[in-house]
């Protein structure tokens, strides 16, 4: 999460979010390329048209659109609010992995009960943090702070709206990301060439709307020895190159649901360091709204939890199906399915 607070620091600083996203994945697609080339060289398939038409849209989904609409997002709003709003992530990938059958859903379980009064509370915290704002919290590091310059960084009803919108908009494709990388793995299962291919499409397609958006700025393509260099760094290597990478390494096994349910154990941090380093106002409205959308979260988290903590026994006679009543749960959540 110290990527929201240096990359609104590097914003803050005139620098063009198009541009930035363009730097970013350049840089990713240096470190990440000769790694993948040596170490994935055995395990590598052979590029197919529609497994290079899927690295196309991977690169258009995460980092051309949804990175641009979260910068953008946060550029009319705070780091802390960007990275709270990003809660919902986990809820919207859980509804779109249940579509594409990537997630189990059985209404009268009830795991699957928490995830989908988690998935619903999870949304209502964030409409919560959106509209609601209530007294400013007085932090014991913010004291001593003129009142001109906490003014300057409060954020409106108006911007909080727009912030948001387009936040939620990036999460989409984020998450439709997420579900992608998830299937494209299942035939092209090598992690590092995968990011690296994502990195090199992503700073091409970034590229081409840059062009586009900045057109006639020549200025917007020049880095300084400052918060945009570090943040253009730091991302591109981390939050890009290893972030992809380990993204997928898990994903293979535990599936998008589960690497997006650790979403929110950066918000604290990043509003603790909102507030010292870009001295951002913490409202109450959005702590309330932040505690509902953990609580929502780690409901489905639970939910997902007891999925995998399903022991499955089966002794079947050659020849013999197995109908949906031989299917029991127990308190425990253990399945046992026995056949004689």
């Amino acid at each position: 999460m110290r990527m929201d607070i240096l990359s609104k620091a590097a914003l803050n600083e005139g620098m063009s979010n198009y541009v930035f996203v363009v730097y970013r994945h350049a840089v990713a697609t240096i470190v990440m390329t000769p790694v993948a080339i040596v170490f994935d060289k055995k395990i590598r398939p052979n590029m197919t048209r529609s497994l290079f038409f899927k690295l196309v849209i991977l690169a258009l989904l995460e980092p051309v659109i949804d990175q641009n609409f979260y910068f953008m997002g946060m550029k009319a709003t705070t780091a802390t609010f960007a990275a709270a709003m990003c809660n919902i992530l986990p809820a919207i990938t859980f509804v779109m992995a249940c579509i594409f059958r990537l997630e189990k859903l059985n209404l009268k379980s009830i795991r699957s009960q928490a995830k989908v009064i988690g998935t619903v509370t999870t949304v209502a915290g964030a409409m919560l943090m959106t509209l609601m704002k209530g007294p400013i919290l007085e932090l014991f590091w913010t004291k001593g702070r003129t009142h001109h310059e906490v003014t300057n960084k409060s954020v409106d009803l108006h911007n909080s709206l727009k912030g948001a919108f387009m936040i939620t908009v990036g999460c989409f494709s984020w998450s439709c990301f997420m579900v992608l990388q998830a299937i494209t793995l299942k035939s092209y299962p090598a992690e590092l060439s995968l990011t690296a291919w994502i990195c090199l499409l992503g700073t091409v397609e970034g590229a081409i709307v840059a062009f586009v958006m900045e057109r006639g700025k020549t200025k917007v393509w020049a880095i300084n020895w400052d918060a945009s260099l570090v943040a253009t760094l730091y991302s591109g290597v981390v939050c890009s190159g290893l972030a992809y990478y380990i993204q997928g390494l898990i994903m293979k096994d535990k599936g998008p649901v589960f690497v997006t349910a650790f979403t929110p154990l950066g918000m604290i941090i990043v509003a603790v360091m909102g507030s010292i380093i870009l001295a951002e106002q913490m409202y109450l409205g959005r702590v309330i709204g932040a505690f509902v959308i953990v609580i929502g979260l780690y409901l489905v988290v639970w939910g997902k939890s007891k999925d995998e903590s399903v022991q499955v026994t089966e002794q079947i006679l050659p020849g013999t199906k197995i109908s949906d009543n031989d299917v029991k749960e127990t308190s425990s959540d253990k399945v046992i399915i026995i056949k004689t």
